[in-house]
């Protein structure tokens, strides 16, 4: 803007001389144009994601006043790490954000696609509250690389547990409970309060009192076709056999190879301890009263979902956000009369029941290769998913809230069935590696385990095979001396 300022001066005196330094103030005052600006975000096909992104179009505005969308680009659960994968090995740039599984951090952190997050945090009191706000337990499992140290790389997206869906109106019917208490001498678990000092050893008693054959009695009614008592995962794709199994072996006492203590941790007489072959060998053994797809590698956590909801099972351990679909009467036989609890789990030398189990969920990320424009863009939407209002309202729609302060609301138990069950089972989560070695030992502890289930050989063996394999591995890769 250019002002003959001698000009002003001669035609309109002082009055045109304040005129010319107001034009001056307001020209030098006024906002820069508001910029377009799109995060563009890779993240699994599901309701967690499908509703960030529905509410975002609703209610996101940048506070910088900038025009930012959050743009989704959704990929099915199945191909979704080769996809990411892909996107980033090929230099496209693609993301701002990405959804990633905890175990999967570590590969993109060390081919430089994964953005350390300490700095901004250090500058920003909004981040640092969010922090302190998010279950520690989420933090460590999903934020931090090495794991456990205090380097943070992400945040909550869908935090995830696994808890108990069970047939109501089976586990609270008389004729149930009385023949129940007279075959074991135990309460069959009926409220919330019952499950809380149901251990393994009773879910092996619930899986085998209700076992039963067409035409045998079942609560008030009669079975129509083949009826089992309990399942859980034990499917070969995946995680999806390690996550149960490996609950068991933190609860007996074991454990993995811990990657917060290398080089020093060693692989042999550690996986393979005495403590996580007892309790991999019960994991195993319960299984027998399961359908038998279990023996088959294939009772992964879509097919149990489904056996419970098609009214073939009387309890369930699973996601609870693969298993919300249980409540859902468009989908589910047993909608009205299934409820949620805490998860079984081992009876410590106290009487105690430790739930010692896998994280389950994932984080978002920020990617490397932004600027600091896109940076700051990328951390607000972050801000503002993990605002109380936005938790609140995602956990009404059947996610799970990562911040305290929300779980802690006298109204979040009573939200979803779950609630409750998922807050109070947050302090027993633990995770798998985050090491880039990560895809090589899952599968073949995965293919381990899977001969395990199938009866080719023992939980030792399977064990054995497990601890021989990373020790060589880890040993070559350097995280072993």
């Amino acid at each position: 803007m250019e002002i003959d300022m001698s000009r002003a001066i001669r035609t309109s005196g002082g009055l045109a001389i304040g005129a010319v330094f107001a034009a001056m103030v307001s020209a030098s005052s006024a906002p820069a144009l508001a910029k377009d600006i799109v995060i563009q975000m890779a993240a699994p096909d599901w309701g967690p994601t499908r509703f960030m992104q529905e509410y975002a179009d609703k209610t996101y505005k940048s506070p910088t006043g900038n025009n930012v969308k959050l743009a989704i680009d959704f990929i099915p659960w199945g191909s979704f790490y080769e996809r990411v994968a892909a996107s980033m090995a090929s230099g496209e740039k693609k993301y701002q954000l990405v959804v990633s599984d905890s175990q999967w951090i570590g590969t993109f952190i060390e081919g430089g696609h994964f953005m350390k997050l300490n700095k901004y945090i250090d500058a920003d009191p909004e981040l640092q509250a969010i922090l302190k706000d998010v279950h520690p337990a989420l933090t460590e499992a999903y934020a931090t690389y090495p794991y456990k140290s205090k380097n943070i790389y992400g945040f909550p997206q869908m935090p995830d547990t696994k808890v108990t869906f069970y047939r109501k109106d089976l586990f609270c019917d008389a004729g149930e409970q009385a023949a129940f208490k007279a075959k074991y001498n135990k309460t069959l678990p009926c409220t919330y309060a019952d499950w809380e000092s149901v251990d393994w050893n009773t879910w092996g008693n619930i899986g085998e009192f209700f076992r039963r054959k067409p035409g045998d009695k079942l609560g008030s009614g009669t079975a129509t076709e083949d009826f089992y008592g309990t399942a859980y995962q034990a499917g070969k794709g995946y995680d999806f056999s390690s996550c149960q199994a490996l609950a068991f072996v933190f609860q007996a006492g074991g454990k993995i190879w811990d990657e917060s203590n290398q080089p020093k941790a060693q692989a042999i007489g550690v996986v393979n301890s005495d403590e996580a072959v007892a309790g991999f060998s019960k994991y195993v053994d319960l299984l027998k009263y399961s359908p038998p797809i279990a023996k088959t590698g294939q009772m992964d956590i879509f097919a149990i979902n489904d056996l419970f909801m098609q009214g073939k099972l009387a309890a369930i351990v699973n996601w609870n956000a693969v298993s919300a679909t249980a409540i859902d009467p468009k989908v589910s036989k047993v909608h009205d009369k299934t409820a949620v609890a805490l998860t079984p789990g081992t009876r410590n030398g106290k009487g105690e029941v430790e739930r010692w189990d896998i994280m389950g969920g994932q984080p978002f990320v920020l990617t490397t290769w932004n600027s600091e424009e896109v940076i700051k863009e990328s951390l607000n939407v972050v801000k503002w998913w993990l605002s109380k209002d936005v938790q609140l309202n995602f956990a009404k729609s059947g996610g799970n809230s990562a911040l305290q302060s929300v779980m802690n609301m006298p109204e979040y138990d009573g939200i979803k069935p779950w609630n409750k069950a998922h807050k109070n089972l947050l302090k027993w989560q633990k995770d798998f590696w985050h090491i880039p070695e990560f895809f090589e030992l899952l599968t073949q502890q995965q293919e381990q385990f899977d001969k395990a289930i199938t009866g080719q050989i023992s939980a030792k063996e399977a064990l054995d095979n497990i601890a021989a394999f990373q020790q060589e591995l880890l040993t070559e890769a350097g995280r072993i001396e």
